[in-house]
């Protein structure tokens, strides 16, 4: 199957900026078209549930689901490098979570039950 694999993540001090990236393989061996698959990010933070960022198109349009992610949070995807990036600057302490990457075909969608492929998620921790 494909397999999703976070990095990036790690501890940052309040104020401080990270990008973590998600890189996909598998999908072609496994029969499957990378360039049709929408790209999330979720998150989940201590004692709360996992709840969706932020999702890309093929064709890079994006659909931002967290409140304040606007200005702090950008998402790309870069298909020839089969690899998805979360930008996060201006960093506070509210967005400490563990993030995951997942994937579901053609559509972006915020449940994370409607997802066919996930990574193990990584850690961002901001801390003084």
């Amino acid at each position: 199957q494909p397999q999703l694999v976070e990095s990036g993540g790690g501890l940052v001090r309040p104020g401080g900026s990270l990008r973590l990236s998600c890189t996909a393989s598998g999908f072609t061996a496994s029969g499957f078209t990378f360039e049709v698959y929408t790209l999330a990010w979720f998150r989940q933070a201590p004692g709360k549930e996992r709840e969706a960022v932020s999702c890309i198109r093929g064709e890079d349009i994006v659909t931002n689901y967290a409140d304040s992610v606007e200005d702090r949070l950008t998402l790309s995807r870069d298909n020839a490098k089969r690899t998805v990036y979360l930008k996060m600057n201006s960093l506070k302490t509210d967005v400490t979570a563990v993030y995951y990457c997942a994937a579901r075909f053609l559509v972006c969608l915020k449940h994370v039950h409607a997802m066919n492929f996930w990574g193990g998620g990584t850690l961002v921790n901001v801390s003084s």
